[in-house]
């Protein structure tokens, strides 16, 4: 079954269930574009097909995906030719998992960042093993929470969304569960089990009820708690304060300010406000909204910045434009969501 995906992704059917799989795990799956226009011509051959109960989306190797294809978005940025088509097919794709009409259920084994959080948390099913582990942690590299993440993050109780937003921390499968990022958590040696069955039945719901194992929160209730009350304050500069406050006494406090400290103080602002918004917008909203950030990240100093730190000098220390959270304007945030006229995101 060939949507074009070539090496890096594949597509079966297996009784009532069209599968697809991520095969880069060279690369911990990173999405790449073909990868991403593969799997739209596939859901839009399978959801008009009736023979297609429900699609499954999965991975080989240790990683279900540990984001996009950073490197390359690296290269042709620095290069003047930032693959703003990517991304535009990228939303697009994530936009249209949102409103996929048939069950999608995603079979998260492994790490699920950036990218990888983009096909597989906007659909119906979210299956997490205990092996899986979930982070979006751009504001680490100068890019923004993205792929969706200002729809996903702020429906996340307890300012959760905020919290894994602003650290860029990863959590296990019992956090994402608890705070409602995944519907369900199986034991990874069930995987094959539960496909079987949804080849013969087509029905997730009623399988998945069979297959589920319960997974306890590895968050504290006392860090949770500290969570809800630090990230729920109204602007960033609210939830500095707060955690600054705390800090001399509370640990998590301590270490949570360190983390936020080091990560781009345009990163954050712009986090924070798109988290913000996206609680009142729709998918396809905040799919516009972030098109319009993304525009302006990959026309910045910090994503490349982050990335050549991160991953060109490895380990080395980003130097941040503007350095400190107080340098950041309200005014340069602003420019951020400014509308884009002609180049605005067509979904």
């Amino acid at each position: 079954m060939d949507f074009g995906g070539g090496d890096e992704i594949r597509f079966e059917r297996l009784g009532k269930t069209g599968v697809v799989t991520l095969t880069r795990p060279q690369a911990l799956n990173a999405v790449t574009h073909r990868m991403v226009k593969a799997l739209s011509k596939a859901l839009d051959a399978w959801e008009g097909d009736a023979g297609v109960s429900l699609v499954v989306v999965k991975a080989e190797g240790r990683a279900f995906s540990a984001g996009g294809d950073i490197l390359h978005i690296y290269e042709a940025g620095r290069a003047g030719k930032p693959p703003v088509d990517f991304f535009a097919d990228e939303y697009r794709l994530n936009a249209r998992i949102a409103r996929f009409s048939k069950p999608y259920v995603a079979l998260i084994d492994g790490i699920v960042m950036g990218g990888g959080v983009g096909i597989s948390f906007h659909g119906s099913h979210r299956v997490l093993t205990e092996n899986a582990q979930f982070a979006m942690p751009e504001v680490g590299i100068g890019f923004f929470p993205d792929v969706g993440a200002s729809h996903l993050l702020p429906d996340l109780g307890g300012s959760f969304g905020m919290y894994l937003g602003l650290t860029g921390n990863r959590i296990r499968h019992g956090d994402a569960l608890w705070s409602g990022l995944a519907t369900h958590t199986i034991k990874a040696e069930d995987q094959a089990g539960l496909l079987d069955e949804l080849a013969i039945s087509g029905d997730p719901g009623e399988e998945l009820r069979g297959f589920f194992t319960p997974a306890k929160r590895e968050t504290e209730r006392q860090d949770l708690e500290s969570i809800a009350r630090h990230f729920s304050q109204t602007s960033l500069a609210g939830i500095i304060a707060s955690l600054e406050e705390a800090a001399a006494t509370d640990a998590f406090a301590a270490k949570t300010l360190a983390t936020i400290r080091t990560r781009s103080p345009t990163s954050l602002n712009v986090a924070w406000r798109e988290i913000s918004a996206g609680l009142t917008l729709s998918m396809d909203e905040c799919m516009k909204m972030e098109f319009r950030i993304l525009n302006r990240m990959l026309a910045g100093h910090d994503f490349y910045e982050g990335i050549r730190a991160a991953i060109i000098d490895k380990g080395s220390k980003p130097e941040w434009r503007p350095a400190s959270l107080e340098a950041v304007s309200a005014a340069d945030v602003d420019a951020y969501f400014a509308p884009l006229g002609a180049g605005e995101l067509e979904l």
